[in-house]
């Protein structure tokens, strides 16, 4: 039913526009509710009318009503649902408040510091980069940039984890965190950055929430305030809720229960920042009289693309509990698709990375010719290092692309050092006629900015930049290998011109992005490359939990497709070299009994043009 013939509706009318399921979430006004929402289920739809239902019926106090999600686009989705609503519920349905964990802590930290600290509140900093450099420096730690980014991120996961400096290197030797500066350096760092911020009367985002729920605990009569002005709380995407989060949270209910937890937890895929799906999968256990509503019923997907991310979660229709459970403690309950049939999933093996990046450009290209939108397309990888040769095949195809979430590859900061250097070593006043290949001239500059033999050890920016220059080093081996006898400036010169090929701008184009930034859309053909063993999961995934939220990320990967699901490997990363990669594990169970075996060099196979699924068949979902 369209939302906007809820206007001159009452109650039920609301209700009329759900599902069953949507429907019993929508009348678990009171009390501790959890909802377990698949993806693809329509959790947003079935929180906003929850909200417009209770408001309606005299429940809810709209005034008394916080909505905290995880990203200000979530925030403003639920606005937006409410507002569509607001001819059935009234125009009180603006004063509902939907914001970020921080937005919310933000405004009562400013309100309260006058009162209780005195004074004026601190500064909020935008980046700990510039403090945690001056703190570096103060110790005589030379860390460049990367090394700075991956020591903010190890900051921030101690404080979201409630961890201290001098407790940070114990919990990162048991966590098995391998930061860049050694956990040692890294306590010092965090320790000297933690005293400058105090010093200087600054907060970053992580102490905005510390020092609201401190304020709250110290102070009854502010949180006798708070608990006046907001009675009744909705957490979304609760399966990624921090220690920290929570403390604000359990602060903010200060002991009562009306409070809407929804999530997924075969969606956590954030672990690695300290999140944690333990608050979900133990609701009940917090909270024993819990009313708890399984969201099953996808509006996103076809059966065929359902079909395979149910076989991936071990969930499997027509059992009563799977085998497998999903992998963060509950029992995989499985979609159920509510769209027309589709097109069965593609699995095909490629001989090399090239190969399989041409493939799906000249996929992307037919799709196009055939009437699917590039912006309805996504290649979805598992790191950003990946998108380069997404970049240049799209650029040869002729199809425009837009990477997501990260720059693209030309444009890194790293990669713009790396060629400026190596222009400048093939410059008239460089050439000396070296007798070396060019291509070990280039990991001879490379290497000055940082290239190594061996990639440094865990995630992060510093891998992420040696993982760049590894890729400019491999562009450059590549070319020099077609290109028999060229020289410095040669490959100066097509580093260059890929640069400006690849720097081209493309509105509306095949987004490409990693499966992280992926959480949370949706395209209509989704294309899911580089499925080998030491890519998803990724080699630096050690242990059984490290590998379960490597199988969640391509979870999240499948359940982003509408009608079109593409998955493919690459078993070795040059032409002609030979095949050192196998595929997936993941992979293993996935593909359809007729389905060709693992391997590779597989054709593409002709595109057949098919009407899309009718627009009703996803209205519940919206």
């Amino acid at each position: 039913m369209d939302t906007d013939s809820l206007a001159t509706g009452g109650p039920e009318e609301i209700l009329a526009a759900l599902d069953p399921e949507q429907r019993e979430v929508a009348l678990a006004i009171r009390g501790p509710v959890c909802v377990l929402a698949g993806a693809g289920t329509g959790k947003t739809r079935a929180i906003a009318h929850r909200i417009a239902y209770g408001v309606r019926t005299g429940v809810l106090d709209p005034r008394q009503v916080l909505a905290v999600t995880f990203t200000t686009r979530a925030a403003g989705e639920l606005r937006a649902r409410l507002r569509q609503l607001a001819g059935a519920a009234g125009s009180e349905l603006d004063e509902v408040q939907a914001r970020t964990f921080h937005s919310a802590a933000l405004r009562q930290l400013v309100h309260f510091w006058p009162r209780t600290v005195g004074g004026r509140p601190p500064a909020v900093l935008d980046s700990k980069l510039v403090l945690l450099a001056e703190a570096a420096r103060g110790l005589g730690n030379p860390a460049g940039p990367a090394e700075l980014r991956d020591t903010a991120s190890e900051i921030e996961w101690a404080k979201a984890s409630q961890i201290r400096a001098d407790g940070y290197a114990a919990a990162a030797a048991t966590a098995a965190r391998t930061p860049p500066l050694g956990s040692e350096a890294t306590a010092d760092v965090f320790a000297a950055y933690e005293r400058l911020r105090r010093e200087r009367h600054l907060a970053d985002f992580e102490s905005v929430l510390e020092l609201t729920a401190g304020i709250l605990a110290g102070h009854r009569w502010a949180a006798a305030e708070v608990a006046s002005r907001y009675r009744y709380f909705l957490v979304d995407e609760f399966q990624d809720v921090n220690p920290l989060q929570r403390l604000l949270l359990d602060t903010w209910l200060d002991g009562r229960d009306d409070i809407c937890v929804v999530g997924d937890p075969r969606q956590t895929i954030y672990s690695f920042t300290g999140a944690t799906p333990a608050y979900l999968t133990g609701f009940t256990a917090s909270y024993p009289h819990a009313t708890v509503i399984r969201l099953v019923r996808n509006y996103r997907s076809t059966p065929q693309v359902v079909a395979v991310a149910n076989r991936l979660s071990g969930a499997v229709p027509g059992r009563q509990q799977a085998r497998l459970r999903t992998h963060a403690g509950l029992p995989g309950a499985p979609l159920l698709a509510q769209r027309d049939p589709g097109p069965e999933p593609g699995f095909t093996g490629y001989p090399d990375d090239g190969a399989e990046a041409v493939a799906v450009a000249r996929r992307a290209a037919r799709l196009t010719a055939a009437g699917t939108p590039p912006r309805e397309m996504a290649v979805l990888v598992r790191t950003n290092v990946q998108t380069e040769r997404f970049e240049r095949a799209f650029a040869d195809a002729g199809v425009p692309c837009q990477v997501r979430g990260t720059e693209r590859f030309f444009e890194r900061a790293e990669v713009r050092q790396a060629m400026g250097m190596l222009r400048a070593a093939a410059g008239p006043a460089s050439s000396t006629g070296s007798a070396l290949p060019a291509a070990t001239e280039v990991r001879h500059v490379l290497a000055g900015l940082g290239l190594t033999r061996e990639p440094p050890p865990g995630r992060g920016s510093a891998r992420e930049r040696w993982e760049s220059l590894a890729a400019l080093a491999e562009l450059a081996g590549d070319f020099c290998a077609a290109t028999p006898g060229a020289g410095l400036a040669d490959v100066a010169a097509e580093l260059g011109r890929r640069a400006a090929i690849e720097h081209a701008p493309a509105l509306s184009g095949v987004t490409v992005t990693s499966l992280h930034a992926a959480k949370g859309l949706e395209w209509d053909v989704v294309f899911l490359p580089g499925l080998t063993e030491g890519n998803l999961p990724i080699v630096h995934a050690q242990g059984q939990q490290a590998i379960a939220e490597e199988r969640r990320l391509l979870y999240v990967g499948l359940t982003r497709a509408r009608q079109r699901l593409y998955l493919s490997w690459a078993l070795a990363r040059m032409t002609g070299a030979r095949p050192s990669r196998v595929p997936s594990r993941f992979l293993a169970g996935l593909r359809p009994p007729r389905a060709r075996p693992a391997g590779y060099g597989a054709p593409v196979p002709a595109l057949r043009q098919e009407a899309p699924a009718p627009a009703g068949a996803a209205d519940a979902g919206r």
